[in-house]
């Protein structure tokens, strides 16, 4: 760990604290078994360490890359958030594809839902808006968890510029993949899409809503009129 990192992992440890710990311990699942196993949280909230971005936005790629391979959540959370800063601001391609490709090559370290959530569509989404996306649907198909949620999150990137293709096919991927999170994942860009175009999102659920995973479902007709979500769940649509 360099110089820079110890700086900022001695400041985040400033900052923790263990009741904050205990609780976000048990929010994200950490036990023996869970999704989030063997994780460990220092105690910070989100809000302060976007302040911290701030304050070391400037830092290397490379030292925001050993901070994403330190064992403390918010550590992780903190490089995540300085790499979208860094994308965002990039003066050339190359920079930004420098960011890009170091992401995919760690997504062994952006390993819980907040990790996901907070940097792909930043990162990943951003990037591939005006290029191939053959990788989402690689990710799509990996045995990780996290990979596999980095592939749909992402599309809320081309959602957001009524771009629906690649979120309803990867949507339809995953439509019997195991993961309650993945579920949830799906549900919600499903839901954005209905957001920005209602036939879009109503076209995908008239095919698939009776055999979609009950949470899927759930998530994906959250904003519908009330009438409308109790025939989707009724199977009387």
């Amino acid at each position: 760990m360099s110089a820079q990192t110890k700086q900022i992992m001695s400041r985040l440890k400033e900052l923790s604290n263990s009741d904050i710990a205990a609780q976000s311990q048990r929010f994200f699942k950490t036990g023996k078994g869970e999704y989030g196993e063997g994780d460990r949280f220092l105690g910070i909230r989100v809000p302060t360490l976007r302040k911290c971005v701030i304050e070391y936005r400037a830092i290397s790629l490379e030292d925001t890359l050993k901070l994403l391979k330190a064992p403390f959540h918010e550590a992780r959370m903190l490089s995540l958030l300085i790499l979208v800063a860094k994308y965002s601001s990039a003066n050339d391609s190359t920079e930004r594809n420098a960011v890009y490709r170091s992401y995919l090559s760690h997504t062994e370290f952006i390993n819980n839902w907040d990790l996901v959530d907070c940097s792909a569509a930043h990162v990943v989404g951003a990037h591939l808006f005006d290029k191939d996306r053959k990788i989402l649907y690689r990710l799509a198909r990996s045995t990780s968890l996290w990979e596999r949620r980095i592939s749909v999150v992402s599309t809320f990137h081309f959602i957001n510029r009524e771009d629906f293709s690649d979120s309803l096919a990867i949507a339809e991927l995953l439509l019997n993949d195991r993961e309650d999170l993945i579920h949830k994942a799906v549900g919600w860009m499903l839901r954005e899409v209905g957001k920005r175009n209602r036939h879009a999102e109503e076209e995908f659920l008239a095919k698939h809503y009776t055999d979609m995973p009950r949470t899927m479902l759930r998530y994906a007709i959250e904003k519908l009129p009330e009438s409308e979500r109790l025939a989707y769940l009724h199977g009387t649509k």
